[in-house]
């Protein structure tokens, strides 16, 4: 009876784990809204910094885009995590940064986003 519900539990929870994962094309979609301000496929800065090998960066630290004191200070590393905050609530993660964007507000938009940034972004 117990490896009967074990069983179920761990069926159950695989979608649960891939939806966490995200799905990249999905990502490129959601990624449109961040188009007019962002690239991802070259090193080129637009009205924000450009996101070619964000997975990995410390936050600030793009050559040649003039950050605010916030995210030059904030001590962030960009992994999945740390992207999922700030896209969530850019202003409320780093505080008095510029990023004038509200931020995504359905969690599978979050993890689609950021299965993109990873594929599209890998050096």
């Amino acid at each position: 009876m117990f490896r009967t519900l074990l069983a179920v539990a761990m069926i159950a929870a695989v979608p649960a784990l891939a939806a966490a994962e995200g799905d990249a094309a999905k990502g490129e979609k959601v990624f449109r809204k961040c188009k007019a301000c962002h690239t991802v496929d070259e090193a080129k800065n637009k009205v924000g910094p450009h996101l070619d090998g964000i997975v990995g960066r410390k936050a600030g630290a793009v050559e040649d885009f003039k950050y605010s004191d916030a995210m030059k200070n904030s001590g962030l590393t960009w992994d999945e995590a740390t992207l999922k905050e700030y896209l969530a609530d850019p202003k409320g993660r780093i505080p008095g940064n510029k990023m004038i964007f509200a931020g995504l507000k359905k969690e599978e938009d979050l993890n689609d986003i950021v299965a993109y940034l990873k594929t599209a972004t890998a050096k």
